[in-house]
């Protein structure tokens, strides 16, 4: 086996398609280090697993002397992709994307080496910029009307009576040509954006260039077992979650996901991968013993070892000895009084008034042992007073 193949054998792991796979193993043969574009729009970030997925394939890359290109499509931001999208983006404003910008690389950095041999940070502002309009007009000669319409996205609109403002057409042209103009080698990214990096490998072609590889990475459901991780959907892990949070929200997911999860997510072995799924599927002890396993390779692979043992440490002690967890979060609230749901937004703010409103319905929710279920019930918990809200999640509460 050649070392293309095996980094390519690595690779396919979290891998669901590649383009210009024979293009890539002659370049990983060449030994020259690799352009491997990474590009985001600068709207919040919020990553989760799932895009840390083409992050760890980055990673690996990295480690092998490759050369991550961190692409902030500030400019692009002013577009909006309409990726996914039925309606047009509201814009955003020019410090609000450069807030947005500072915690994309904050976020990256957990996964990313950021040394200078192996990361770069551009911005498409630095050609778009001075590009004038005689050149732009010249990149949309290169595409055309049948081209973009043939993304599936577009012609759903179409159908559905709904505009598509022109620059939204623009925007898979600009991304396309932020390959050339950045001398991509390889772009790793979901298969949502297969299209525009399509539009990149036929810029640079016909730019003269050599057409960057695409590889697709894998999709898997959420933490709920339906679409794809999503924050508005709450069924997703943050790459920012505490080793708490990250633990006690795989130890939820369901059964049959197991060994998704851990193929994707994890480094372990594939052969200890099947194990826990075969464990999964027989349900009761044996399906929490291999969620136990997921966990700590997850906590393990982001936090360190030692993380994993004490979440494992934790969840024993709380959950088989019924006992409270030493170190809870601790929160500070107003001295006013607040109604249920008011409190469990303080306690836990990324999570939406929907779901605290379905923790309460469950009866998952007890302020100092006293169970709550009304939302609008008033409570006034002293300081030190202990809050459960799930299974999983512990606060103190401290008034100021």
């Amino acid at each position: 086996m050649t070392d293309a193949q095996a980094v390519i054998d690595r690779l396919r792991r979290t891998t669901d398609t590649v383009v210009g796979e024979a293009d890539l193993r002659t370049r990983l043969a060449s030994g020259r280090p690799l352009r491997i574009k990474y590009g985001v729009d600068c709207t919040a970030p919020e990553l989760h697993l799932g895009h840390a997925v083409n992050l760890w394939m980055m990673r690996a890359l990295q480690d092998l002397g490759h050369r991550v290109v961190f692409l902030l499509g500030d400019l692009t931001t002013r577009i909006g992709d309409p990726t996914g999208r039925s309606e047009t983006r509201p814009a955003l404003s020019p410090e609000q994307i450069e807030l947005n910008a500072a915690a994309f690389l904050e976020q990256v950095s957990l996964v990313l080496r950021t040394d200078p041999d192996v990361f770069e940070v551009r911005r498409n502002s630095e050609w778009y910029g001075a590009m004038d309009v005689a050149t732009l007009l010249g990149l949309f000669a290169h595409v055309t009307q049948a081209q973009l319409m043939a993304r599936d996205m577009f012609r759903a609109r179409v159908a559905a009576g709904r505009e598509i403002a022109l620059h939204e057409l623009s925007y898979p042209v600009l991304q396309g040509y932020d390959s050339f103009a950045m001398r991509s080698d390889l772009t790793v990214v979901g298969s949502d954006q297969l299209f525009n990096e399509q539009l990149g490998r036929h810029f640079q072609q016909r730019l003269g260039a050599e057409p960057q590889v695409v590889i697709t990475s894998t999709i898997t459901p959420g933490l709920d077992g339906g679409p794809k991780q999503s924050k508005s959907l709450n069924n997703y892990i943050a790459l920012t979650d505490s080793p708490r949070d990250k633990f006690g929200k795989l130890m939820s997911l369901p059964d049959e996901l197991v060994e998704t999860y851990a193929r994707v997510y994890t480094e372990l072995p594939l052969g200890t991968v099947a194990a826990l799924g075969s464990s999964a599927a027989v349900g009761g002890p044996a399906a929490r013993d291999a969620k136990l396993k997921l966990a700590a390779a997850v906590v393990t692979r982001y936090h360190g070892a030692g993380a994993a043992k004490a979440e494992l440490e934790a969840f024993h002690r709380v959950f088989s000895d019924r006992a409270q967890p030493d170190d809870m979060p601790e929160v500070v609230i107003g001295p006013a009084p607040l109604t249920a749901l008011e409190l469990l937004e303080a306690l836990r703010p990324r999570d939406s008034r929907s779901e605290l409103r379905r923790l309460l319905r469950q009866g998952a929710v007890s302020v100092g042992g006293v169970k709550l279920t009304d939302a609008e019930a008033r409570v006034e918990p002293a300081g030190g007073t202990v809050v459960r809200s799930g299974k999983r999640t512990w606060h103190r509460v401290r008034r100021a």
